[in-house]
This record gives C-alpha cells, structure tokens and sequence, in this order.
C-alpha cells in the first residue's frame, strides 16, 4: 500500500511482469484461477483500457483515506482501494508477491476456501486501519499523517496473506538479505521497507500484518470450513463480551428449581465441563496437532478418526490374523 506521491505512468515493467507471471503459473502443477483472476482484475484496474473505463472509477474516487470513508461513510473507497496501484514498479512488486503466495495458499487450500481468505483478510485490513488511523486521532491527537492520509495498493492484503502462510513454518527466510525466522518475516519486512522504501503506508501495512494474526486466531476459536464465518462470529462474540461480562459480575440468569434439579447455569457449566475434557489429537496425514474440539484438521482438512473407529480398525486386524493363524493350522498341521 502506497500513500499519494504522485502518479508516473508508465508500461516498462508490465512485459516483465506477464511473462514473469505466464512462467510461473505454467510451471504449477495445479493452476489456481483465483490467483490468476486476482492479478488480471489489478493490472486491469490499473491499465483502465477503453472498452472498461466506464465501469472502473478513476483512482481520485478510490483513494483510501479514513476521514473520508467515516465522514461518507464511503464503502467504494473501503472496499476498491486495494485494487488500485500507482505506477508500474508499485503494481509489478505487488502481483509478483500475490503469485508467489496466492500460488502456495490457493494449492493448500482449494480455491473457494482462499477466496473466502482473501475476502476475509481484505475486510479485516481496511477495518483495522480504520479503527487505528481513528484511534490515533481520538487519544492521541494525531490527525495528519494518518487520518487524512490517501493511499492504494494490495500489500495491506499481501502483509496478511504473508501472516497465514508463514504461521506454522519453523523455517527462515531471507528478508532483504537479512535472515529470520518465517513466522516472523512480516515484522521484518514491515520495519525494512520503512526505512529504506518512502512513500509506503506504514498503517495500511503493520494493519495487514494484525488482520492475518486476528484470523488466525479466529480459525482457532471457531470450527468450520468457511473463514468467513469465522469472522462473523468472532465480530459477533465481540459485541456480545459486555454483556456476557455484566453477566457474570451480576448473576443476572438464575437457575430455575424443577422437579428433576435445576436448569439455566447449572446446565451451562456442564457443558463447559464436556468441553473441557476435549483432548487434542494429531492429524494422521499432516501430524499437526489440533484442538479435541474439531472434527477435521485445520491444517490440511483431513477427518479426525475417532478412537471407536480405531479400535474397531485393530479388533479387525487383530481377527483376520486370527483366522490367519487358524487356516494356517489347518492346512500344515496334519
């Protein structure tokens, strides 16, 4: 993401970039069409051909900016400033890392569910910097370079993407020359593109890198296949804290006396008794160890295999061996 520096056209690059993006999706065992359409609608966006240029908005209509979006309430800005890029260097930088990683998720994920990703983190991004760039301005006074500032580009989505593909890696990788742990790679690149790239958004970043770490950890609180969900219940548990919170501090819910023993909280905190005694297991496909509360693995999707499943599978082992074992007898005993 680039704040507004200034516009330079120009179509240098573009070549390198189809052929270097034309190589690269070729080479793939499996061609991810997401990732592909991702990258054509940016580079479109930004060429603005004739035959589009009625149904694409000028980038002037697009800038994010996070004044205007809360004064209009303007969910253009919010939602099509990723997709726009300023010049050549900004957009071919930005595809080459979306191949790279789009590529790598896409084929871990299948394609709908890195749709969903990708939509998921693209709103966890635009919001966080939203409620930052408010943030600074209502505690701290700190209104110019940040609530006012104009910026476009999808390396707010890119710092994410980075997040959720390095987030069980125990690898290094190489950052600009400077070698880290993977998991830590974002932080890295963050703070180094800072210092040595100007006009970069340090906001619209460092609100990627929190997007991938809030997802993260809303894939492990809720169980399900669409990450999307994920985020709808974990904004939904948000607003129900408080209230969940006066709850517990009051008592407001008291138990109501039957004739077979009470119902109400009593009956909750069975529940969360059960819950409790969930114990988490190792996928057999991928080993990752997973949460007793879910049925199927969050790494690679593979079912969990339940311990009567497993038993029945060595009673059926152990007895063929048995009758093995008797028509051997049989047959060599005489």
């Amino acid at each position: 993401m680039e704040s507004n520096t200034g516009r330079g056209i120009s179509r240098g690059m573009l070549p390198l970039l189809a052929l270097h993006t034309f190589t690269e999706y070729y080479r793939s065992d499996s061609k991810p069409p997401v990732t592909a359409a991702l990258i054509a609608a940016n580079t479109l966006i930004y060429l603005r051909p004739n035959f589009l240029r009625p149904l694409i908005p000028s980038i002037d209509q697009i800038w994010f900016n996070p004044h205007l979006i809360l004064k209009n309430k303007d969910l253009q800005r919010f939602f099509l400033s990723p997709f726009y890029h300023i010049t050549d260097s900004h957009l071919v930088y930005n595809m080459v890392s979306l191949l790279w990683k789009g590529i790598q998720l896409e084929n871990s994920m299948g394609s709908l569910e890195f749709a969903s990703t990708v939509a998921s983190l693209l709103a966890l991004s635009q919001s966080i910097t939203l409620i930052l760039s408010k943030s600074l301005l209502v505690f701290f006074d700190y209104e110019r370079s940040y609530y006012n500032e104009y910026s476009v580009g999808f390396s707010g989505v890119l710092f994410a993407m980075k997040v959720v593909l390095n987030s069980q890696s125990d690898n290094y990788t190489s950052v600009y020359g400077v070698l880290v742990p993977s998991r830590y790679a974002a932080w890295a690149e963050l703070f180094l593109i800072q210092m040595f790239v100007p006009g970069v958004s340090f906001l619209g970043h460092l609100s990627g890198i929190l997007a991938g770490l809030v997802y993260l950890r809303l894939r492990r609180n809720y169980s399900g296949s669409n990450p999307l969900g994920f985020v709808f219940r974990g904004f939904t548990s948000l607003l129900k804290w408080p209230v969940r919170f006066l709850d517990n501090l009051f008592g407001f819910r008291r138990g109501r006396i039957t004739g077979r023993g009470t119902v109400g909280r009593a009956r909750r905190n069975v529940n969360a008794g059960s819950a409790r005694q969930a114990v988490d297991w190792r996928c057999q496909a991928c080993t990752y160890d997973n949460s007793g509360l879910l049925s199927v693995c969050e790494m690679c999707g593979t079912s969990r295999v339940s311990s009567s499943t497993q038993q029945g599978l060595r009673r059926d082992y152990y007895d063929s061996m048995d009758e093995l074992r008797r028509r051997r007898i049989e047959r060599f005993g005489r």
